[in-house]
């Protein structure tokens, strides 16, 4: 699936990921390919994102690589995933 990280200065993420996990105002929730559409609001967590991505050098800074992939602090925002697509906004 096609994720997009986007932060009221930059794009922090876009490409090809295998899941996303984001903190949910109603709990953690991860989409894998073909999820159902959904749009949701995420409260202060971290989004993890798993799959064999390359950051690009000027954020890389922002996020912090484990052994299952990369995960990115966020204080709220919102989600949306409709065809494969997921849209991250961040705060």
């Amino acid at each position: 699936m096609y994720l997009e990280i986007v932060s009221p200065e930059a794009t922090l993420f876009s490409g090809e990921v295998d899941s996303v996990a984001v903190p949910g105002v109603n709990g953690e929730f991860e989409m894998l390919n073909n999820h159902a559409a959904i749009v949701s609001l995420l409260k202060e967590g971290q989004v993890k994102i798993v799959g064999n991505i390359t950051l690009e050098e000027e954020v890389e800074a922002k996020f912090t690589k484990s052994a299952k992939g990369f995960w990115l602090a966020i204080d709220s925002g919102t989600i949306e995933m409709k065809d494969n697509k997921v849209i991250v906004l961040a705060d």
